[in-house]
């Protein structure tokens, strides 16, 4: 199955960009991912192809046209979503809108891609999210420019996810879509190496990782923890996850506030007093 990416941006050039090298590049290659950009500028209506124009109400900076973007966006969601198939058998083929269905496959139900529009003013995106993306059928990506979007974009097409990459500042969205698609990239199956690769990393379980140590045991003074060289599996495996929670608790607070939030919530959803909390 196929994960199919769809880009609009005002520089088309920038993808695949170093998604094309690598893994990803590899996955791409084979197939297991798909990747359209597609030109905002080529849905402006004007003899200067205009995407822009000033803040209403004055201001620095200019803002991308609603109108431009909506026929940039509903051009792509207009044409038919990428086929999906599941193999019945040995020898399945790749296949495209409109040929038969050949007697080894089936067409699986897609669903519709997720929109995202990069932009500060979304939501942060998290691992949680990245999984889900990942899982489907792909994603289209808007990518902001200048002060961003005009607003009614977003009120005309409440389908659009807004997205943030973090609490920072781009020239562009294309970089927090390069690394939102590498994110959901690296989780297909068979991109990387083991199918374990990806389960102990950071924010998988809401902690960030452990630190990693690699030959030679000794290096400038500094030698690697003699628990990680112990053979001792389960007590590798209790220092891992204290310092997980160490370092989540010292590095970033606010991680660490939602794992206890978390792990202190029982099934049925009802909280739990904050009894043996840090802290409480």
């Amino acid at each position: 199955m196929t994960f199919a990416a769809t880009i609009l941006t005002l520089y088309p050039e920038m993808f695949p960009g170093p998604l094309g090298v690598s893994l990803a590049g590899r996955a791409l290659e084979r197939g297991d991912w798909a990747c359209e950009s597609v030109q905002i500028r080529d849905f402006a209506t004007d003899r200067h192809r205009t995407v822009d124009d000033t803040p209403a109400g004055g201001g620095a900076g200019m803002v991308l046209k609603a109108d431009v973007l909506a026929r940039a966006l509903d051009s792509v969601l207009a044409k038919p979503s990428p086929l999906r198939w599941r193999a019945l058998g040995e020898g399945a083929a790749a296949q495209v809108a409109g040929d038969p269905l050949p007697p080894t496959l089936s067409r699986e139900g897609e669903g519709e891609r997720p929109i995202l529009a990069m932009t500060p003013r979304g939501e942060p995106i998290t691992q949680a999210r990245i999984r889900e993306l990942a899982a489907g059928p792909g994603v289209v990506i808007l990518c902001g420019r200048f002060e961003g979007f005009d607003e009614r974009l977003f009120e005309a097409r409440p389908q659009i996810e807004q997205v943030s990459l973090g609490d920072v500042v781009l020239s562009g969205g294309e970089p927090a879509a390069l690394a939102i698609l590498d994110a959901c990239i690296r989780l297909l199956p068979g991109v990387m190496g083991a199918a374990s690769s990806g389960a102990e990393e950071s924010f998988e379980e809401g902690l960030l990782e452990y630190p990693q140590y690699t030959r030679p045991v000794e290096w400038e003074g500094r030698r690697i923890p003699e628990v990680l060289r112990s053979g001792d599996h389960a007590k590798i495996a209790a220092w891992r996850r204290q310092r997980s929670e160490d370092d989540t608790r010292s590095r970033r607070p606010d991680l660490w506030e939602r794992y206890c939030d978390a792990r202190d919530r029982p099934a049925s959803g009802a909280q739990r007093k904050d009894v043996g909390r840090p802290g409480k």
